[in-house]
């Protein structure tokens, strides 16, 4: 019931009101190349408030060194094959459960391991930025 009252809540301007209609209408895959179209054409990224907000919850600040960090993949690329290989050797996974994860990616971000040494977290960057993959630690 609380989400019904927030959607009531949100007035959409008359000049948006078409625009609006028209994603709502859209698969959520088609959502999902949409925010990637988008972010490429404006050089934003969906991602980066949600990423920055739990950080000033928590009461960090850019100056305090983290020790240990949340890998998420946010984006395969184009060497797919490669990114589920590095998904099964980081997580131990089995191949399905790789490829079901790497394809999630593309609807959103995905937890690839979490809690890791900012060493570790380190070489996994580097071996997916090899595989052609974006990823995030948080």
């Amino acid at each position: 019931m609380a989400e019904e009252k927030k959607e009531e809540k949100i007035e959409v301007p008359e000049k948006f009101k078409k625009l609006v209609e028209e994603i709502e209408k859209m698969p959520v895959l088609d959502l999902a190349e949409l925010v990637k179209v988008l972010e490429k054409k404006f050089g934003v990224s969906a991602t980066a408030p949600v990423a920055a907000a739990p950080a000033a919850a928590s009461g960090e600040t850019a100056t305090e060194e983290k020790s240990s960090f949340n890998i998420e993949l946010q984006g395969v690329g184009e060497k797919k094959i490669e990114v589920i290989k590095v998904v099964r050797d980081i997580t131990g996974k089995g191949l399905k459960e790789a490829k079901d994860l790497v394809d999630s990616a593309a609807t959103g971000p995905q937890m690839i391991k979490e809690n890791v040494k900012k060493e570790e977290a380190q070489e996994i960057k580097k071996k997916f930025d090899a595989a052609g993959a974006k990823i995030e630690l948080k």
